[in-house]
């Protein structure tokens, strides 16, 4: 059960289900005007925070590390019906939320859940003070000492999805111009003179003929042939950068101070 003087702290924090699996963050909590008790939760959720559930805190409680632990999923809670988190919850949105988490008849009817959205607001409101008095001033509920107390920040990171890169492979064509060397054959006509030498070989034939002659010309043509081979490997990887951010934030703390008129000594 979360107690009311837990709620300050909570706000902001993160909500773990039973495993100790992130679900999101504390964006409100809702109190019960009666008995100051929290009963219900805004649970932040998406990946730019865009979405808010609506979580019960009768069975949640608060781990070492200042986690809320709820016993429902992340899908459980994402899933959750919609309701409007800048208003008060109708006793039909709360019966809704109820029978959604399997809590029937847990919803009384007799009160309207106020809101806290931070340590400041959980001030104004005046529910928390209201039932915490007791134990910070005297009365029937005190001994003689007053407890001062302050807000102390816990600072620390969370890791969140900011973007997506992937490998892509396309195929495009290059027009490739190729100078290769070729040869061919031609006709040449080569003429000699009878001599002594050749004079037999031209007398062996008829006196007067007609004849012909043929020879085969060749060519080289260019032959174009294409193949496929692997030329580098690409991968992804990511490497860590290390910036610093500065966060404002108030936080409150108790000032006790003596209004007495007899002589004092402080101690």
């Amino acid at each position: 059960m979360i107690s009311e003087q837990n709620i300050s702290r909570l706000i902001g924090g993160n909500v773990t289900d039973t495993d100790g699996h992130k679900i999101g963050t504390i964006g409100q909590i809702y109190v019960d005007p009666d008995t100051g008790r929290p009963n219900w939760a805004t649970v932040v959720t998406g990946l730019f925070g865009t979405s808010e559930s609506f979580v019960p805190l009768r069975d949640a409680e608060t781990t070492p590390d200042g986690d809320l632990q709820v016993p429902y999923s992340k899908d459980q809670v994402k899933d959750a019906p919609r309701v409007d988190s800048d208003a008060e919850l109708s006793d039909a949105e709360e019966d809704r939320l109820y029978e959604y988490y399997g809590l029937m008849g847990a919803s009384s009817h007799d009160h309207s859940p106020t809101e806290v959205t931070g340590p400041a607001a959980a001030t104004e409101t005046g529910n928390v003070d209201d039932v915490a008095e007791g134990y910070d001033t005297s009365g029937p509920t005190t001994d003689d000492a007053m407890t001062r107390s302050e807000e102390q920040l816990r600072v620390g990171t969370e890791r969140v999805e900011t973007g997506r890169a992937r490998l892509r492979k396309y195929v495009v064509t290059e027009h490739e111009t190729v100078t290769v060397p070729v040869t061919r054959e031609e006709v040449r006509l080569e003429r000699e003179p009878i001599t002594d030498a050749n004079a037999s070989d031209a007398l062996s034939g008829p006196d007067i003929s007609e004849e012909e002659h043929e020879i085969v010309l060749t060519e080289e043509r260019p032959v174009i042939a294409k193949e496929t081979v692997p030329v580098e490997r690409v991968r992804l990887d990511t490497e860590t950068v290390t910036d610093t951010e500065t966060v404002d934030v108030d936080i409150r703390k108790e000032q006790i101070e003596l209004d007495s008129d007899t002589r004092t000594t402080d101690r």
